[in-house]
């Protein structure tokens, strides 16, 4: 059996605070918008127990803007956990113009699991990983928000 990383999904509207001098998302909003869907995404996904044992801090993120989102626009976001080594993951965030499904932008980040009561990094297991998995050939495992 083949594991796959399970894709949480969700909606956004560009609001007028989102938009910037040149008339389109900030980028900066991306920025905001990659943290907020890895939040929902672990909340989601994550078991409690996991959920008060570890805490998140990004060590890297990389965004590619490949074309704007404007006020009103609906944008659907994809994100998955690539790669888990040790106590970082690798995570991906894609946003979508809803509407025409255009590729707006396209992120990665680096995130290292910290132990909320010290600040140092703190290892994963397994039963975490797989939390986020799901076998080959399902649709990649949706998990999809209320939005």
């Amino acid at each position: 059996m083949s594991l796959t990383p399970r894709v949480y999904r969700t909606t956004l509207i560009a609001e007028p605070g989102d938009i910037d001098a040149l008339g389109h998302v900030n980028n900066v909003v991306y920025l905001r918008w990659v943290q907020e869907v890895a939040g929902a995404h672990w909340f989601a996904a994550a078991p409690p127990e996991a959920q008060q044992a570890l805490a998140w801090v990004v060590t890297r993120h990389e965004i590619d803007y490949q074309a704007p989102a404007l006020l009103g626009d609906r944008i659907t976001v994809r994100t998955w956990v690539e790669a888990w080594s040790g106590v970082t993951s690798d995570r991906h965030v894609e946003f979508h113009n809803a509407e025409t499904g255009q590729l707006l932008a396209q992120a990665r980040t680096v995130w290292c699991a910290i132990d909320p009561a010290t600040g140092r990094p703190k290892r994963f297991d397994q039963a975490l990983v797989s939390a986020f998995q799901t076998e080959s050939g399902r649709d990649r495992g949706t998990i999809a928000s209320e939005s």
